[in-house]
């Protein structure tokens, strides 16, 4: 029977009082829950929801109490209240019989000792239109097996399952510990948040005063800053002028000095008196005052370089003075007379070092062996004494040469811009050269360096007037060219090489045009000492030429006796009208002249021949021209008219045909001049 069943699981005798439980239809909970009018109380976010020590979840508790008699693991015992009414009683009540008979209850509470209540309740009966009593009694026996079967399988399971709720309820107990730590752990996480928090607020609030403190800061340097930038030097400006090497860096760090001491002078010129200034003001005068001992140092040392054997002094003067000249500057403005002092020391050095080297060179030129032309080269000489000196004299170790043909000594000039001869190469030269060439070869390496020390000077004093660079460099070239015109002198002093000399005034022409293109004009006095040197010695030269032809015509007799053909055989009986050998060589050296003498017009640019130039050497031609037309006419005397007339012809014509080819104004006159002795004797 349901109710049976029902009685099975109700309180036995001795026993505490049944809870007061109500029947519900509806599947009751498993057996190990509490009493369902029990609630668990709720639990506060800062506490774990399986506390073991709670009032209401005592798993210790249930593990040990007595099982009750419904077989359910209750945690606590709850005691009914007073008025409490036993169900039992309600159910007789309701069926209108007791429900306990004497045997059948204990037989009934014989059969549920030991048996739980089923997990599971059939919530739908079929009662068949039947009473609760007749219900029961048709098929009571067959529900109550089958709720016997049900709590009998219910029991046995809880009894196997025991251990596993044991270990379920340790761990629990191991999980609650975990949440306690777990729950420690995020109440001092909460406790490190609010002071990070706390932080965060500080870090805000100093943040705030600080971006105030900057924008602040942002509006004082605003108007501070350039006055600051004005009166302040960087240190590593400062560090790079006191102990840095001198470089470019170092000519940078020495202007951003210069431009901060202009900037407080002016300050301290003004009405308004700074004290920063006025602080500043000392430092920057011992850091300037340091920069000019190591400009003064590096200038020295620069200096000292230069007397070195075999330096070359370009090479210092470009990489260690050019390129430091803003030193020198700096130097100049802060202490005028150390600049001057190191001046001087530089144009004493060099002056002893273009002095020293040109001597050396000058020597070296010397050593080359130049043809010797004296006076019995001159025009007029007679050629069997000529001979006899070069039997008897110097000029026998001289190969043979014509002094009065210029020939390829006018290359000289076409080459005039090369460099000049090296002076190994000048003292291991053997082959015997004209006097052009050591002439070309010296003042070509003094033109060279006069023009770039003029150019150094320049540009390494750059703020100095005309007057003073040009003392300056006179200072330094004064013995050199003084060394050069004693060379010049030494050459031409004893020579009677009129081709020769010329051919080193149109030199020296070359060198004043170059002069010129240059922009060096502190050397004219140079070129016009050595004019002066050359056009005397030439015009000394040229009479010697005439006074020969005038000598030979006087040693000419009346019968023509002293006239010599080409091949220098004696008249016949009937007289020969061949040319003369003087005309000859009239001729040659006449056409050696007018070539010199028009290829001064190319050298100048002008198209026109100077005539303060060529004066000298008109006149002397003209004088030269009229004592060879006055030897000749004497040396046809002893000749008949018209082989007289022949004889004059034959020598006119062959002059012209010598300088036929030969340019330029002179040459025009002399062609027109001797054009017209030819037509005078009926020549062709």
């Amino acid at each position: 029977m349901w109710l049976d069943r029902f009685s099975a699981q109700s309180t036995p005798a001795g026993s505490p009082p049944p809870q007061h439980r109500s029947f519900s239809p509806a599947p009751r909970r498993p057996s190990h829950l509490g009493p369902g009018a029990v609630t668990r109380p709720g639990f506060s976010p800062r506490s774990s929801s399986l506390n073991v020590s709670g009032k209401f979840n005592s798993s210790t508790t249930s593990l040990n109490s007595p099982r009750l008699p419904n077989g359910s693991h209750l945690k606590q015992q709850i005691t009914p209240p007073a008025d409490f009414t036993d169900p039992l009683k309600v159910l007789e009540e309701i069926v209108g019989r007791p429900l306990h008979e004497a045997d059948g209850g204990q037989e009934s509470s014989q059969d549920g000792l030991g048996l739980e209540r089923p997990t599971e309740l059939i919530e739908d009966v079929n009662f068949g239109g039947l009473g609760l009593v007749d219900f029961l009694q048709d098929r009571g026996d067959e529900y109550m097996l089958e709720i016997r079967d049900d709590t009998i399988h219910t029991t046995e399971e809880y009894e196997r399952d025991k251990d596993k709720f044991e270990d379920l309820h340790r761990s629990i107990l191991a999980c609650d510990d975990v949440l306690k730590s777990v729950e420690v752990s995020l109440t001092n996480f909460q406790k490190d948040l609010g002071a990070v928090s706390a932080e965060i607020q500080t870090l805000q609030a100093r943040s705030t005063a600080l971006n105030t403190k900057l924008e602040n800061r942002k509006v004082v340097e605003k108007l501070l800053g350039p006055a600051v930038e004005e009166a302040s030097i960087a240190p590593a400006a400062v560090k790079k002028i006191a102990e840095g090497p001198i470089d470019h860096a170092w000519v940078k760090a020495l202007e951003e000095l210069e431009k901060r001491s202009r900037a407080i002078d002016h300050k301290l010129k003004g009405p308004d008196k700074i004290l920063a200034v006025t602080d500043v003001k000392p430092l920057l005068d011992d850091l300037t005052n340091l920069a000019i001992e190591r400009i003064r140092d590096f200038f020295v040392s620069q200096i000292k370089s230069l007397r070195s054997p075999s330096i070359n002094a370009q090479i210092i003067q470009q990489r260690a003075f050019l390129a430091y000249k803003d030193l020198y500057g700096f130097l100049a403005r802060h202490h005028a007379q150390l600049a001057e002092e190191i001046g001087q020391a530089y144009i004493n050095t060099m002056r002893w070092y273009y002095l020293s080297h040109f001597t050396r060179y000058g020597l070296a030129l010397e050593q080359i062996p130049l043809y010797t032309v004296d006076k019995h080269d001159v025009l007029g000489a007679d050629q069997s004494s000529q001979r006899g000196a070069l039997m008897a004299g110097s000029k026998a170790t001289q190969p043979a040469h014509d002094a009065l043909s210029l020939g390829r000594r006018i290359d000289v000039l076409k080459r005039a811009s090369s460099s000049a001869l090296p002076s190994h190469v000048a003292e291991e030269t053997k082959t015997p050269t004209y006097l052009e060439a050591p002439f070309h070869a010296f003042n070509t390496a003094l033109i060279d360096n006069a023009s770039f020390e003029y150019s150094f000077l320049t540009a390494f004093f750059p703020n100095v007037s005309f007057q003073t660079l040009s003392q300056y460099f006179n200072s330094i070239f004064s013995p050199v060219f003084a060394r050069g015109n004693a060379f010049t002198k030494q050459l031409i002093e004893s020579t009677y090489d009129c081709l020769g000399i010329l051919l080193c005034v149109r030199l020296n022409q070359h060198f004043a045009f170059e002069l010129q293109r240059r922009k060096c004009p502190v050397a004219d006095g140079y070129i016009n000492g050595t004019n002066m040197l050359l056009w005397p010695r030439f015009q000394v030269a040229m009479d010697m030429h005439v006074e020969s032809v005038r000598k030979s015509t006087a040693t000419l007799s009346s019968g023509g006796r002293a006239t010599l053909s080409l091949t220098g055989s004696s008249l016949d009986n009937k007289g020969s009208t061949a040319p003369h050998v003087l005309t000859q060589r009239f001729g040659q050296f006449l056409q050696g002249i007018l070539s010199l003498s028009s290829n001064e017009t190319i050298a100048s640019g002008t198209g026109e021949a100077q005539t303060s130039d060529i004066e000298p050497v008109a006149r002397s031609l003209e004088r030269l021209r009229s004592e060879l037309d006055s030897f000749l006419n004497k040396a046809a005397k002893g000749l008949a008219q018209g082989r007289r007339d022949r004889f004059l012809g034959n020598n006119y014509s062959l002059v012209l045909t010598i300088i036929g080819d030969t340019g330029g104004g002179l040459a025009n006159e002399m062609t027109e001049w001797f054009e017209q002795l030819r037509e005078g004797v009926g020549g062709e």
